[in-house]
């Protein structure tokens, strides 16, 4: 049976899945055939599948927080809100990747861009030849990040408009054990409202892209509905941050991103706990290590 791992975008949001995945590492616990990640949900697995625990906090804590990535005066200039290009790129040279580990570890990593052309989801397996297109590409936030980057000679755009929360793929693609990362809480549910003038005006070249604005919270409470009643032949798993979870979108607050990713932390070792409880044939180890590594 495919077992297969599931991680949500969120942009800063994402510090929760970083404390989740750093605790699964810990514990070594890599257990999945695949990984499905958006936007910041991709970056957060490649740092997972390449075996470098506190990477992705780093990146979050520190290069995303630069003037850099986020600034308001740049994007009031006609520049981007979001340098998604620069924060992968510098991430890239100054955070380490062990990218040969993630390469020869039989696990491969899908990114999820959307195409500005037909506004379909794209499910891109991660390789050394595509990953420096397809991590900003998948993180490109229309209006926020101005450009669209080319994959494949395609446009592409922040894959969270094609598919938020990939698990049906997933299913698709032959997993019937499928562990989902969100970034909102459970019981979370998207309302789509019309759309504001600015964003008409953005995608009046594009008008199917345009449509998956639209649609976007119609799929995105359809995969909430598969989370909450999957198939009778496949478990999902969900591993989601508390009503109170105190950072957001665009959160630059240091000791909110710090709590963010010691919550994360948290729900990880839970999670495993659950999985192995304590005094279980070899569960106990891998519980007590997680718990134990420093924070």
């Amino acid at each position: 049976m495919k077992s297969a791992l599931v991680v949500e975008g969120g942009a800063m949001r994402g510090i929760f899945a970083a404390g989740v995945l750093d605790s699964f590492l810990d514990a070594a616990y890599q257990p999945f055939d695949f990984a499905i990640g958006v936007s910041a949900g991709s970056t957060n697995l490649i740092g997972y599948l390449a075996g470098n625990p506190g990477r992705s906090r780093r990146i979050l804590m520190d290069h995303a927080r630069r003037e850099d990535f986020i600034n308001w005066r740049r994007y009031l200039k006609g520049g981007h809100f979001c340098d998604v290009g620069w924060l992968w790129h510098a991430s890239f040279d100054e955070v380490p990747l062990d990218t040969a580990r993630y390469l020869n570890n039989g696990v491969p990593l899908y990114a999820v861009t959307t195409s500005t052309e037909t506004g379909r989801p794209h499910y891109l397996k991660v390789t050394a030849d595509n990953m420096h297109q397809v991590f900003p590409a998948s993180c490109a936030i229309p209006l926020f990040y101005r450009d669209f980057p080319q994959v494949d000679g395609e446009p592409m755009t922040d894959g969270g408009l094609g598919d938020s929360i990939p698990v049906i793929q997933a299913y698709e693609q032959g997993a019937r054990d499928i562990t989902v990362i969100l970034s909102r809480p459970k019981g979370y549910r998207k309302h789509q409202g019309r759309a504001p003038r600015l964003i008409k005006e953005f995608f009046h070249d594009h008008a199917r892209l345009f449509e998956a604005v639209l649609t976007r919270g119609e799929r995105y409470n359809q995969a909430l509905d598969f989370i909450e009643s999957p198939p009778e032949d496949c478990r999902v798993s969900v591993i989601a941050p508390p009503p109170d979870f105190p950072v957001k979108r665009f959160t630059r607050e240091p000791g909110l991103l710090e709590q963010g990713y010691r919550v994360g932390r948290d729900a990880g070792v839970n999670y495993l706990q659950a999985m192995h409880p304590v005094g279980a044939e070899d569960g106990s180890n891998m519980v007590r290590r997680a718990v134990s590594m420093p924070r």
